[in-house]
C-alpha cells in the first residue's frame, strides 16, 4: 500500500484536492493586504502625511492590531460553525472595505479604524480560515496541505512589497489601496467556485476527527489548565512580534544601515525563497515526524538571523540573515498549526486556533510599538536585535521542555 510519504501518493493528493488547496492558497494570498510586510511599505508616506514619529505610527498600528486580536478570539470560533466558503466571501468583502478605508483615511481615528479592519480581515480571518480548514480536512497529509495553502502568503511576501514600491513611483499611495480593494472583490467569484463542493465542519468532523494528547478533544477552556500551553505561549509571541517589527521598521533599518529602501526591499525575495523552501520541507517533516517533535526547532534560524542582521554592514550579509529569518517564517506557517491539531485534537480546532491567532496578532501589536519606542529613545532597531535573539532562544528552550513533559517517550507521529 502506498505510504503518505510516497511521491506518487503526494502528487495524486494534490491533483485530487486541487480546488480546496487552491482556495487555501488564495485566502492566504488575500491575507497579504493585512500583513505587516505590505502595510509597512507605506510607513514613510503615512508618517509624513499624518506627522507621526516612528513610535507614534507604531502606537497607532498597535492600537488597531490589539483591537483586531481581541475580536479574533470571538470571530475565529466561527470556523467551527460555518463553511469556509461563506466565511471566505465575507472576509474578502471586509478586506476590500478595509483597503478602501486606508485609501480614504483623513484623520488619525480613520487610520486606526483602517488598520484594525486590515489586521482583522487580512492577517486574522483570511489566514485563519485557510489554515483551520487545511488542519481539519486533512490528517495523514496535513503537513503538506498546510504547506501548499501557505504558499499564498509566501507569494505575497515575495512580490507585493516590490510591486507596491514600484507603483508608488508612478501613483499616489492611496490609489494603490484602491487597487487592493478591487483585487479583494475580484477573488470572490473564484473562491465560490473553488469551494462549491465544500462540506460543513460538523459533517466533516465525524469522518476525519482526530484526537489530541490523552486521546481526547480539548476544548479551548481546557488549555488554560494545561502546562504545555503556557510553555508554548512565549514562542507564539516571538516571531510574530519581532518579524513584524523588522518589516514595520524596514524604512528606518535601511536608513540606519545606509542603504536605500528599494535596495533592502530587493532582498525580500531571499527571505521568501527561504520561507517557501522551509514551508515545503516542514510540511513533509510534519507528515513524517509530527509537529510535536518539530516545535522546539522553529525559532532557532530566526535567532541566528537576528544576530547576523544586527552586525551586517553589507547588503549581501543582510540577505543571508533574511534567509535565516525566512526559514523560521516558513516553518512557523505550518508547524504551529499542525501542533494545535496534534496536541489538542480537531473537534474544537477553530476555537483553539483562534486563541493562538489572537496571541500571534497581539504579538504583532507589541513588536512595533516596543521597538518603535526604543528607536525614539535613541536605540536603533539593529542594536535591539541581539536581545531579541536571546529571547528567541529562551522561547525555544521552554517549548522543548514542555513538549518533553507532555509527549510520551514512545509516542509516534500520526
Amino acid at each position: 500500500m502506498a505510504l503518505p510519504h510516497d511521491p506518487t501518493t503526494a502528487l495524486r493528493f494534490i491533483r485530487e484536492n486541487a480546488p480546496f488547496l487552491s482556495a487555501g492558497a488564495l485566502l492566504t494570498l488575500l491575507s497579504s493586504f493585512g500583513q505587516t510586510f505590505f502595510i509597512s511599505v507605506f510607513a514613510g508616506e503615512i508618517r509624513e502625511e499624518f506627522g507621526l514619529s516612528h513610535g507614534g505610527w507604531g502606537a497607532i498600528y498597535s492600537l488597531g492590531t490589539f483591537a483586531s486580536a481581541a475580536v479574533m478570539v470571538w470571530a475565529g470560533v466561527l470556523t467551527d460553525r460555518f463553511r469556509a466558503r461563506a466565511l471566505g466571501l465575507w472576509v474578502a468583502l471586509l478586506l476590500a472595505a478595509a483597503a478602501l478605508a486606508m485609501a480614504l483615511a483623513g484623520n488619525l481615528a480613520m487610520l486606526v479604524a483602517a488598520v484594525f479592519l486590515l489586521r482583522l480581515a487580512g492577517q486574522g480571518m483570511a489566514n485563519h480560515i485557510a489554515i483551520v480548514a487545511m488542519a481539519r480536512w486533512y490528517v495523514a497529509m496535513r503537513g503538506r496541505a498546510l504547506s501548499i495553502a501557505s504558499l499564498g502568503v509566501a507569494a505575497g511576501e515575495a512580490f507585493l512589497p516590490l510591486l507596491a514600491v514600484a507603483l508608488m513611483t508612478l501613483y499616489d499611495w492611496r490609489l494603490i489601496w484602491v487597487g487592493a480593494a478591487l483585487l479583494s472583490v475580484a477573488t470572490i467569484p473564484l473562491l465560490f467556485r473553488l469551494l462549491r463542493l465544500e462540506r460543513t465542519p460538523q459533517s466533516l468532523s465525524g469522518e476525519t476527527s482526530a484526537a489530541g494528547l490523552g486521546e481526547r478533544h480539548w476544548a479551548r477552556r481546557d488549555l488554560f489548565r494545561h502546562e504545555l500551553f503556557w510553555l508554548v505561549f512565549p514562542s507564539l509571541l516571538a516571531p510574530s512580534a519581532f518579524s513584524t517589527a523588522f518589516f514595520f521598521h524596514q524604512v528606518h533599518l535601511a536608513e540606519v544601515k545606509g542603504w536605500s529602501h528599494a535596495t533592502l526591499v530587493a532582498m525580500f525575495p531571499l527571505f521568501t525563497g527561504s520561507a517557501i523552501a522551509t514551508l515545503m520541507l516542514s510540511g513533509w517533516l510534519i507528515d513524517k515526524l509530527g509537529a510535536l517533535r518539530l516545535m522546539p526547532f522553529v525559532l532557532l534560524p530566526m535567532a541566528v538571523g537576528f544576530l547576523v542582521m544586527s552586525g551586517a554592514e553589507s547588503i549581501w550579509l543582510t540577505g543571508v540573515a533574511m534567509m535565516l529569518m525566512g526559514a523560521t517564517q516558513g516553518a512557523n506557517s505550518t508547524v504551529p498549526a499542525a501542533f494545535w491539531a496534534e496536541a489538542y485534537g480537531t473537534r474544537h480546532l477553530g476555537a483553539i486556533k483562534s486563541l493562538a491567532t489572537a496571541i500571534m496578532v497581539f504579538g504583532t501589536a507589541v513588536g512595533p510599538v516596543l521597538t518603535g519606542t526604543l528607536i525614539d529613545a535613541g536605540l536603533p532597531f539593529a542594536s535591539q536585535m541581539p536581545g531579541i535573539a536571546v529571547y528567541f532562544l529562551l522561547c525555544a528552550g521552554l517549548v522543548a521542555f514542555g513538549v518533553a513533559r507532555a509527549r510520551p517517550p514512545s509516542a509516534e507521529a500520526t
